[in-house]
């Protein structure tokens, strides 16, 4: 055999190895770190009995309010089908405490979308898996459809819950549909307070709280459905009570300025599955706005559900209704 057919087996032998599929890992993982991302140190967990599992991203709200905390009894049991990860945004949770206040001038939702990319790619090399499952809710599912639009390769699929489309938008459904109520049921305070206030654009905060204040009575009295049950986890209880109120104070002060920034309306474009999940009572981003939004996405394939009796809060049916999405219309998609 001449030397230069040795040198061809020889290399077709080396490709095929690298072709070779290596052994899935099915050991459990439970996790918790302070990983570098968008250069700071930000706080992510990772939980799941089962490593070849496919792997969720869970993008929380708020803005600033963390969900590491409580994901043990927010997400009971999830770990036997999927590799949860929880991640505390550069405002929230453990990575705020660690690096303070000094964060404000970075909070744009330009740079928490490109945080999140990271911690998506750091997963992906992490867990060693080609794409992971995205999911997010409220301003969660602000920076969730930026990140699915900006990098579906690294993807399965989005599942947004309370899905925002613009500030604009929403709080002129949110405003119109509040006054609405309150002409129903000829509520004479109320619309002496929507009136005093006007409606939206407001210039300041103060207004918006005002405007607040009407929306979350007719809130409370609409929604029926259940809230989920939670419980602090034993490792963070300490830590978020004594600083609890450092964050709502840090949130006050930023969360209206970086709202206003919110517009979604020209991402309608995308290369991977979209499901949208709301709640049929929601006054705060009303689901007639969200779904006029989920009219214009075009993708390989899109749902919206609506969950009866659910607010803008999650609350336990519309849990459940999102583990239902994942394992059977996701979990089948994330092959690897």
């Amino acid at each position: 055999m001449s030397k230069a057919l040795n040198a061809v087996l020889f290399v077709v032998a080396m490709l095929a190895g690298r072709a070779t599929p290596q052994p899935v890992d099915h050991s459990p993982i439970d996790e918790a770190m302070y990983v570098p991302i968008g250069g700071l140190e930000q706080w992510v967990t990772i939980n799941g009995t089962d490593r070849g599992h496919p792997v969720v991203l869970v993008l929380h709200g708020g803005p600033g309010s963390a969900q590491s905390a409580i994901a043990d009894s927010l997400y009971p049991d999830w770990d036997r089908d999927f590799t949860l990860v929880q991640w505390d945004q550069r405002d929230a949770g453990r990575t705020f405490i660690k690096n303070g206040e000094a964060v404000e001038p970075t909070l744009t939702v330009e740079r928490m979308s490109a945080d999140g990319i990271e911690v998506a790619e750091f997963l992906r090399e992490h867990l060693q898996k080609d794409k992971i499952i995205l999911t997010g809710g409220s301003w969660g599912a602000v920076l969730g459809v930026r990140m699915a639009h900006a990098r579906p390769d690294l993807f399965h699929a989005y599942v947004g819950l309370a899905q925002p489309t613009s500030w604009e938008r929403v709080v002129a459904a949110s405003y119109a549909r509040v006054r609405e109520i309150a002409e129903a049921k000829g509520d004479g305070p109320a619309l002496a307070a929507l009136n005093a206030v006007g409606p939206p654009p407001w210039d300041s905060l103060d207004e918006f709280q005002s405007f607040r204040a009407v929306l979350q009575p007719y809130q409370a009295e609409l929604t029926t459905a259940p809230n989920p049950s939670f419980a602090l986890a034993s490792e963070y209880a300490a830590e978020v009570q004594q600083n609890g109120e450092r964050i709502r104070a840090f949130a006050l002060r930023y969360t209206w300025g970086l709202l206003q920034t919110v517009d979604l309306t020209a991402l309608t474009d995308f290369e991977l599955p979209i499901f949208l999940i709301h709640g049929e009572v929601d006054l705060t981003i009303p689901p007639q706005a969200a779904r006029a939004y989920f009219e214009t996405i075009r993708a390989p394939r899109k749902e919206f559900y609506l969950v009866p009796g659910t607010g803008h809060n999650p609350s336990a049916p519309e849990i459940e209704k999102l583990r239902e999405v994942l394992l059977s219309e996701v979990r089948p998609l994330a092959t690897r």
